[in-house]
C-alpha cells in the first residue's frame, strides 16, 4: 500500500478492553514479542492481563499506560512493513509516546520506561476519588471555556477542558466538586448530554502540573533524535524538531488540553486521503469522521481488517 498521503494516529487511555487484539497475539509472532518485550520490563504477563483481566483490571493507569503504548507499537512494528513513510503521526494523549517511538525519536524501551514512570506520578498525584472527568455533548469550546472560569470562581473547585474530541464532544478534567458543578451548569446551558467517564486520574487537569514538574528529571534523562517521521503534538497541534521543545511539549502534555479537533485539520490541511488508527479499539476512527468526514478512515481493531490493509 503507498504510503502517500496516509497519516498514522495511535489511541491512548479509553481504548482498552479484555481479549482485545489476541487473534493478532495468536498469529503473529512479531506482535507477540512486543508484548513479551514489554513483560518483561514491566513485571506483568501483559497477554494474561488481557486474556484474563477484567475491565477494571485494564483501566488502573498504571497498567493501562504501558499496555496500551505496548499495543499501540505492536501494530505499529506491523504495518511499517509496508507503510514504511506516512505523512505524518499523531498520539491522542499517551498515544502520543507511540507516535515517538514510531518515528523513531526515541526507543520502545525508553518510551515505556517513562510511560511507566508518567503513570505512577499521575496516579499519585490526586488520591482516589477526589478527581473526575467528564464528555460534555453538544457545546462550543468557548461555552465551555466560560463554565470553568465561572466555576473555578469557588476555590474549592478546580475544572478545565481536557481533550478537545470532535466539534460537539469535549471533554472535562478536574476535581469532584469542579467537575459537578461544570455538568450542572454546562446542562443548564443546552449541553445534550453530560457524562462522568470511569478514568482512575484526571489527566491533562491543572491537578496534574505537580506530576508534570516531577516528570521533568525523568524525560531529561532520556535520549532523544530527530523525529524521522514529522509528529503532530497534542499541546498545540503543530509539529516541532528541536529536541528540547519536543521534551517541553510531552510535559506540558499532562496537564494541558489534547487538542484533537485541530490535531486533525492539522493533517487534513497537508491533503492526506487515508486515517489508519494504530492500536485497539476504533474510538478515533469515529472522531475523525466528526472532525473530516471527507478523509478515509482504516481501523485495527481486528485481525481481518489488518489483513485487509496489507493485501492492498
Amino acid at each position: 500500500m503507498s504510503s502517500n498521503k496516509i497519516s498514522v494516529v495511535f489511541p491512548g487511555q479509553g481504548s482498552q478492553y479484555p481479549q482485545m487484539l489476541t487473534k493478532y497475539i495468536d498469529n503473529l509472532s512479531l506482535v507477540k514479542n512486543t508484548f513479551d518485550e514489554s513483560s518483561d520490563l514491566l513485571g506483568i504477563d501483559l497477554i494474561k492481563l488481557i486474556r484474563e483481566g477484567s475491565k477494571e483490571d485494564l483501566s488502573k493507569t498504571e497498567v493501562t499506560q504501558p499496555l496500551m503504548l505496548t499495543a499501540d507499537v505492536a501494530l505499529w512494528n506491523l504495518i511499517s512493513q509496508f507503510i514504511s513513510a506516512p505523512s505524518c503521526l499523531a498520539g491522542h494523549s499517551l498515544g502520543e509516546y507511540a507516535a515517538l517511538v514510531a518515528s523513531e525519536t526515541i526507543s520502545f524501551k525508553d518510551a515505556l520506561a517513562l510511560v511507566i514512570e508518567r503513570s505512577k506520578l499521575m496516579q499519585s498525584a490526586v488520591p482516589q476519588g477526589e478527581g473526575g472527568i467528564a464528555a460534555i455533548i453538544g457545546l462550543e469550546e468557548n461555552e465551555i471555556n466560560k463554565v470553568c472560569l465561572e466555576v473555578n470562581q469557588d476555590k474549592e473547585c478546580l475544572v478545565n477542558i481536557a481533550n478537545l474530541n470532535s466539534p460537539n464532544q469535549i471533554v472535562l478534567s478536574g476535581n469532584r466538586q469542579g467537575i459537578e458543578k461544570a455538568m450542572h451548569e454546562c446542562t443548564l446551558l443546552g449541553a445534550k448530554r453530560a457524562i462522568p467517564l470511569p478514568m482512575s486520574v484526571p489527566a491533562h487537569s491543572l491537578l496534574m502540573k505537580e506530576a508534570a514538574d516531577k516528570f521533568v528529571s525523568s524525560i531529561e534523562g532520556v535520549e532523544f533524535t530527530m523525529p524521522k517521521i514529522p509528529i503532530i503534538h497534542n499541546v498545540d497541534s503543530g509539529f516541532e524538531n528541536d529536541i528540547g521543545k519536543i521534551k517541553a511539549k510531552l510535559v506540558k502534555q499532562i496537564y494541558s488540553s489534547v487538542r484533537w479537533v485541530d490535531t486533525i485539520k492539522t493533517i487534513t490541511n497537508l491533503k492526506v486521503t487515508t486515517i489508519i488508527e494504530c492500536g485497539p479499539s476504533k474510538v478515533l476512527c469515529g472522531l475523525i469522521k466528526r472532525i473530516s468526514p471527507n478523509i478515509a478512515t482504516i481501523d485495527l481493531d481486528t485481525y481481518d481488517n489488518y489483513l485487509e490493509l496489507s493485501n492492498e
